[in-house]
């Protein structure tokens, strides 16, 4: 058994919206094809990925260096030690042969695209969900649905307090009770009138989370912190420079109410690192690492040994992402939750058709694998993909 053919495709995000930092307009992701030479129904056995939203596409790291080194690896050296299925463990390793440590930026992310694949071949392999095989793989006790929250309240080129209730109001319509919105991209005055007025369509605070993207230093984070203490939010994420501990330390001395973090923590090792620097609270503060982001799955269980090591639950990891890839990693691994993107960041944002939100909630499909081919937005871009 063997990967024949390894296929990738820079696909742009369909969103002119901004957070505190970037706009999306200019954003594009990395679909991943694994080949296989098992045949099934007439077709190879093929996994697929993505290197998940909200950085670039990765084809030049993946054309120039971890393409050819799986390509180059012996087909047996990628195999689990029954020969069953491919080991994503080794895949990593192989691709990361001759990579200095450290230097954790758009390496991992393209290196999280082929070992995600690896796992949705194996699935489809196995004829299993991606969830399934991720709890079977890591003696998990998977959840039956994933807490969700619609993750949205982003700057338009044309915006107002009218625009941003009426997509509040969109979300609670299709189901969705828990909400997080932007800040940061405009004045402290201004954010905190967004705040006020989303609150008057949520109603419950402890509903509503608000991200900051990493924009403040620490006087303008505990600035903000000061100014929405008495609303008694879901969380507040992301105030600053993700590997600025100091500054989440500081904060969460002087801001009583959830803080969350780490969706741009890319390794086991950063992560460690927030453990034992960045202050947070035991029972109390989130985590956010995104395997998509972050080397895949394998590291991603990493990080959540560091963080467990440290005394914190893996019910306190509510991962990045709002996609498909992620609400299989976080009902097989028994995670607390994670984000949806509904109507934004199409094709790859969102849940299949079949996904749908109850009671806060969202289940994955029977579908093999991660069931990226039931998004309708993203099947033509993989019909192209395995067609080319």
């Amino acid at each position: 058994m063997r990967i024949v053919e390894v296929r990738e495709r820079a696909i742009p995000l369909q969103a002119n919206i901004k957070n505190a930092v970037v706009n999306f307009a200019e954003h594009t992701v990395s679909l991943v094809a694994l080949v296989s030479d098992v045949v099934r129904e007439g077709k190879p056995v093929t996994g697929l990925a993505f290197d998940s939203i909200g950085r670039f596409d990765q084809s030049g790291l993946l054309r120039s260096r971890f393409i050819p080194r799986l390509q180059a690896a012996a087909p047996g050296s990628l195999l689990s030690d029954d020969g069953r299925l491919f080991a994503p463990e080794k895949v990593l390793a192989s691709i990361l042969r001759n990579e200095k440590p450290g230097g954790h930026g758009d390496r991992a992310h393209a290196a999280a695209a082929i070992e995600l694949a690896i796992w949705d071949l194996n699935a489809k392999l196995l004829g299993i969900p991606a969830w399934q095989l991720i709890a079977q793989h890591f003696g998990v006790q998977p959840v039956a649905a994933m807490p969700v929250y619609a993750a949205g309240g982003y700057y338009y080129p044309e915006d107002g307090i009218d625009r941003l209730q009426d997509e509040m109001r969109r979300y609670q319509d299709l189901g969705y009770v828990r909400f997080k919105m932007k800040i940061g991209g405009a004045p402290l005055a201004q954010d905190m009138a967004r705040i006020e007025a989303v609150l008057k369509v949520v109603r419950e605070p402890a509903h509503l989370a608000v991200d900051a993207n990493g924009r403040f230093d620490t006087a303008s984070a505990i600035a903000y912190g000061r100014a929405m203490q008495d609303f008694g939010l879901r969380w507040y994420e992301e105030p600053g420079d993700p590997l600025d501990y100091a500054l989440m330390s500081e904060l969460a001395a002087a801001y009583p109410h959830r803080l969350a973090t780490g969706e741009n923590l890319f390794s086991a090792p950063d992560v460690e690192n927030l453990a034992r620097f960045g202050g947070m609270r035991r029972g109390l503060d989130y985590f956010q690492m995104d395997p998509g982001l972050g080397y895949g799955l394998s590291e991603f269980v990493r990080m959540i040994g560091a963080l467990e090591k440290h005394g914190y639950s893996r019910k306190e990891l509510h991962p990045h992402g709002g996609h498909m890839l992620a609400l299989h990693v976080v009902v097989g691994l028994g995670l607390g939750g994670s984000e949806a993107y509904p109507g934004v960041f199409a094709p790859f944002g969102g849940y299949a058709p079949g996904c749908r939100v109850a009671d806060g909630c969202v289940a994955p499909t029977q579908a093999p694998g991660f069931g990226l081919e039931e998004g309708p937005q993203l099947l033509p871009h993989i019909t192209d993909l395995l067609r080319t």
